[in-house]
């Protein structure tokens, strides 16, 4: 008997869509991604970022947790 494991594709979002979720410019994700606060996933010949909805959306989450303006604390 095989076990089948069915693996379930993540929905990925662009730089600018991540950035519109989190109501910040798209440097800003590049930067956190460069920090390692994001994930990446590299993809295409010129490894354009892309970020899984459901990290995009747990960071919103710590985001609106914290008080005050995300830009000027660490995340």
């Amino acid at each position: 008997m095989v076990t089948q494991i069915k693996m379930t594709n993540p929905k990925l979002l662009t730089t600018r869509q991540a950035a519109e979720i989190l109501n910040v410019h798209e440097n800003t994700i590049r930067r956190w991604s460069e920090k390692g606060i994001i994930k990446p996933f590299r993809i295409g010949p010129r490894a354009d970022r892309r970020f899984t909805e459901s990290e995009i959306f747990a960071l919103n989450n710590r985001i609106h947790q914290q008080s005050g303006d995300v830009r000027n604390h660490s995340i």
